[in-house]
């Protein structure tokens, strides 16, 4: 991806279309699309020369489930068919996972702003926004690829169950205003953010989804892109505190405001809404200077509406619901059970009666007695037994052992001399192939370090780099490996240890080293691992899969020293 983004102003300018900015920005295929919704309507192409060329010139792909694009790609479902365009959930076989596809002609009249917008997009790599991972001109198609989150819900999903509750829509306005603020920084706008956009995933993140893609698709435009999506936030607050559409049309699946009422607080909608939440919907969404009861500035960008929402006192939490169906504003699934009718709890049992009063005292010292016999009985004979053992093992041995410990698993065994050692570089992508030898000098002050990652830990999701990297040892030929010990550059790196097959020569592959040491984990500044039993093998691979962050942003690992033990 990194290849093909690169290019990408290059391919906007050479085609003559503008670079994606604040002028057009776009969706994703999984959003659907109702087409009796009246704001389908005001999105259509704003230009109508080109809207008039598409409808002319071109048509939607003819593409069918199981079709299968760049050998690796087979599309499942169509999720979305209109203006000579389609979308599809698709899966990648080449990675096995799920992915998002856009299609339309190669000949399309808004071809070019599509690629040039996805390109952009791409290059934002903000995790806070559903990620594109390529966009390709291949055989009179234009498709992009995009992330598919099927943890995550639609906001528009939440909102069918009823409002949401205040802390949750403070997240909701806070995340979005503030990953808008930092695309708006980037030039990019979205110019068409809905409750289908907005995604939340089961850790409680929201993502955006159609940065980009979905205004290059329409052909949207707009003179005042921040304010158009600073008012689309306040929309989607105003939606979440009263599950009603802030204008007179019905959209989304909400109904509308009243006709002739004009725009009223949320509050003043539905009791209980928070007034501070209420103020910011009313600050997001001013008209022509109208603002909310309180007479503060409006918000005309995602940065001051980001501000707003911060400067708001602390919105706590709901208390936890226990009854064993609880009832959620997030989409549950179609697994969910409907709420059981409570029923009473039975009756507890009587207790037996009482003995009489001497005789029951009688009794209960009687079985106090025969219990501390016991006890004491016990502990007097388990302590008899762990004493001869320890002298056992003291005129076997000369020395004490603890009960069940093997004597040989004290010493894993001996370092063993490396002969050589290389990057795992998977698709010839070398990270910093010259700095190997650090990690094999015996120093501690020297260090192999992995590039600084943008957007995700795992090594920014780069399609060269979605395996991971790390060390391969060579220890000259086949030894018996009982245990490695390295030090980390950094803690928090995912790491695993892994063991290429007697027989392997020079392996490069993954599924070169088969013989697993240790699982993947996250470990700390040193990794100390240890083989229940001996491992033949020449080749030692540290896989690193995950990285940490770095305190100035972005994400990085290394390995300072890896030592292999075994039987000499």
């Amino acid at each position: 991806m990194a290849d093909r983004s690169t290019a990408a102003v290059g391919v906007a300018n050479e085609s003559g279309e503008p670079p994606p900015t604040v002028q057009q920005d776009g969706a994703t295929p999984d959003e659907t699309t109702d087409q009796n919704n009246p704001q389908d309507a005001r999105d259509a192409p704003q230009d109508e020369a080109a809207a008039e060329q598409h409808k002319g010139d071109s048509k939607p792909p003819e593409l069918h489930s199981g079709h299968k694009l760049a050998r690796r790609y087979q599309l499942e479902e169509c999720v979305t068919r209109l203006d000579g365009f389609s979308s599809w959930r698709a899966v990648d076989e080449k990675l096995r996972r799920a992915v998002g596809i856009h299609l339309l002609p190669a000949d399309h009249a808004r071809a070019r702003q599509v690629l040039a917008a996805a390109r952009s997009a791409a290059l934002l790599g903000d995790p806070r926004f559903v990620q594109v991972l390529d966009a390709v001109e291949e055989n009179d198609l234009v498709y992009v690829i995009h992330e598919w989150l099927p943890d995550a819900a639609a906001l528009s999903d939440s909102l069918a169950a009823g409002p949401l509750e205040p802390h949750d829509a403070y997240q909701m306005v806070s995340q979005v205003s503030q990953a808008m603020a930092a695309a708006h920084r980037e030039g990019l706008a979205h110019l068409r953010l809905s409750p289908g956009s907005i995604l939340r995933t089961g850790s409680g993140q929201y993502r955006i989804r159609g940065l980009a893609v979905t205004a290059a698709l329409r052909g949207l435009k707009s003179e005042r892109p921040q304010r158009e999506d600073t008012e689309a936030i306040g929309a989607l607050l105003y939606a979440s505190l009263t599950r009603r559409w802030p204008y007179e049309e019905d959209a989304y699946g909400l109904t509308g405001l009243p006709k002739a009422v004009g725009l009223v607080a949320p509050d003043q909608v539905r009791a209980g809404v928070h007034r501070g939440l209420s103020e910011i919907a009313m600050r997001a969404l001013v008209n022509e200077g109208a603002t909310a009861s309180r007479e503060e500035s409006p918000c005309t960008t995602p940065e001051e509406l980001a501000r707003a929402v911060a400067g708001l006192p602390r919105i706590k939490p709901p208390e936890p619901d226990i009854s064993p169906y609880q009832r959620t504003t997030y989409q549950q699934g179609p697994y969910r059970q409907p709420p059981a009718t409570p029923r009473p709890a039975p009756a507890p049992p009587a207790p037996p009666p009482a003995l009489p009063g001497r005789t029951g005292k009688v009794l209960k010292w009687a079985v106090s007695a025969l219990l501390i016999a016991a006890l004491g009985l016990g502990s007097w004979q388990l302590a008899d037994t762990l004493m001869g053992r320890e002298e056992q093992n003291k005129d076997d041995t000369g020395t004490s052992q603890r009960a069940g410990q093997d004597p040989s698993s004290a010493a894993p065994g001996t370092p063993l001399a490396i002969s050589s050692a290389s990057e795992f570089s998977p698709l010839d992508a070398p990270i910093a192939a010259d700095k190997v030898a650090f990690a094999v000098d015996g120093k501690a002050d020297t260090s192999w370090i992995t590039s600084n990652y943008k957007g995700q830990s795992n090594f920014g999701n780069l399609p060269n780099r979605i395996q991971g990297s790390g060390i391969i040892v060579d220890l000259g030929s086949r030894r018996k490996v009982t245990g490695i010990d390295l030090t980390m550059w950094v803690p928090g790196q995912t790491v695993e240890v892994l063991a290429a097959a007697p027989d392997a020569s020079q392996p490069t592959a993954l599924a070169a080293f088969p013989q697993r040491f240790a699982p993947a984990a996250k470990a700390g500044s040193t990794v100390q691992v240890t083989a229940g039993q001996p491992v033949e093998t020449r080749y030692v691979l540290i896989h690193i899969t995950d990285l940490p962050p770095e305190s100035g942003g972005g994400f990085r690992g290394g390995i300072t020293e890896i030592k292999v033990l075994g039987n000499s």
